[in-house]
């Protein structure tokens, strides 16, 4: 595939006419998709997919159309043809004052190959590992490619193996336990262990629920639970753009509040999946510290807002949120962490959050799945669903007892036309106290 975009995109690029400059973004996959519910396969299937856009600029205008590919001779004409339209487009187009591009050729190859189990594998496994429990999910892996090239020399090529299992174990009703298994190399073993953890939490279920009174309570968040507090952080909160307009829910760490010296938080597209380089050609480094010791760092710069605000472009998209989003892990064991929180709410998910408060950094949110109470460091009941009302300046500040020394690696589960590049690596957190409003 890698040949064949190079060739496809550097015939096409000999196509231009003169003062024309071609960008080349290819988005493709081979991937095996497998729906359980019930503990039985549902669906399953195999999907080969590549889309090619394409982006004209002439005068400092520009236009952009996507096309399917085949993978054979038809691919040049359909390019061909996507070319013409978008050179007819451009003449009743005005110049773009924010228009901003790459110019200096920089290209890149990365290939990261995964040990991938086959789909009829990964079935065998999990329909013994949930033998005799109703259990529902949704399986994804394969390898993904993002290329990019451009009719000023550069050639970019990013192709990465992996696999993300999502999955829930019902008990009735709404009584479940969300857990996911994901990565580059696929282990039976860890695997096995993650649904039988699931399944020990399932039976937890069976008590009797505990509905608790509005107030703060001790807390410790898992992985998954500090995903969507993380999500809701990257809605703005690490964008140049929202920091210029005073929209960021990161406002008050702008005029000089910190979190706890704790958090550490970075954009590490080093060791994520997302590729090193965006549409318009740009690399993006390594690392960049987004938040450092509970201070704020530096901001995610797209080329758009790099020309409006007279700043330098870091590889960040037009969204300007992070992709592979890195927070640095603590020192307390996971293994103890039912001791260390010793009275109050273990939380596995959370669900349906929202910014109550932007300039305020505040959060709201339901717990869902598994959320147990727990006593002298044994969990003894679960909880009905609850909201939470807080400040992130309290919940990674003021009472941030610690996190965990082991992180998790949650890709983005949403295969919305294609499986997403996005993921976050988390460690869980020990909150002094969350605030729970009903």
């Amino acid at each position: 595939m890698k040949e064949r975009f190079r060739e496809l995109s550097g015939t096409l690029e000999g196509a231009l006419a003169p003062g024309e400059t071609l960008l080349c973004n290819l988005s493709a996959e081979r991937s095996d998709f497998v729906r359980f519910n019930k503990a039985l396969v549902r669906q399953a299937g195999s999907v080969e997919q590549a889309y090619l856009s394409l982006r004209l600029v002439s005068e400092r205008r520009q236009a952009q159309a996507t096309v399917t590919l085949a993978g054979n001779s038809a691919d040049l004409e359909v390019g061909k043809s996507a070319i013409a339209r978008l050179r007819d487009a451009l003449a009743d187009l005005p110049p773009d004052p924010l228009l901003l591009i790459n110019e200096k050729p920089q290209s890149t190859s990365m290939e990261r190959r995964g040990k991938l189990a086959s789909a009829a594998s990964v079935v065998e496994q999990a329909l013994e590992a949930a033998r005799g429990r109703d259990m529902v999910g949704f399986y994804a892996g394969g390898t993904m490619v993002r290329g990019f090239a451009s009719s000023l020399g550069q050639f970019n090529w990013h192709e990465v193996d992996t696999f993300n299992f999502d999955w829930s174990l019902y008990r009735q009703g709404d009584q479940a336990v969300k857990t996911s298994y994901a990565g580059f190399d696929w282990d039976a073993h860890a695997f096995a262990s993650k649904m039988s953890r699931a399944g020990e939490e399932v039976e937890l279920l069976a008590a009797p629920r505990r509905t608790l009174e509005p107030g703060d309570y001790r807390v410790y968040l898992a992985p998954a639970a500090m995903a969507e507090v993380m999500s809701m952080l990257s809605w703005g909160g690490f964008s140049v753009r929202a920091r210029e307009t005073k929209q960021s829910p990161l406002l008050l760490m702008q005029e000089g509040r910190t979190l706890s010296p704790q958090v550490t938080i970075a954009e590490n597209v080093a060791e994520g999946i997302a590729p090193a380089f965006q549409g318009q050609g740009y690399l993006k480094p390594p690392r960049i510290d987004l938040i450092r010791e509970g201070r704020l760092g530096d901001p995610l710069v797209s080329p758009r807002s790099a020309k409006e605000y007279g700043l330098s472009p870091n590889g960040a998209d037009s969204g300007e949120g992070p992709e592979s989003l890195d927070m640095a892990p603590g020192a307390l064991d996971e293994g103890t962490i039912l001791g260390e929180l010793d009275r109050g709410l273990y939380v596995s998910n959370l669900w349906y959050l929202n910014l109550s408060d932007r300039p305020a950094g505040r959060i709201t949110g339901m717990t869902r799945f598994a959320t147990f109470w727990v006593e002298r460091g044994r969990i003894v009941a679960p909880v009905t669903p609850m909201r939470f009302d807080d400040s992130v300046y309290r919940m990674l500040g003021s009472e941030l007892l610690g996190l965990t020394r082991m992180s998790e690696m949650l890709p983005d589960a949403s295969t919305y036309g294609e499986r997403s590049t996005a993921s976050a690596r988390l460690p869980g957190a020990l909150l002094k106290a969350l605030r729970f409003t009903l």
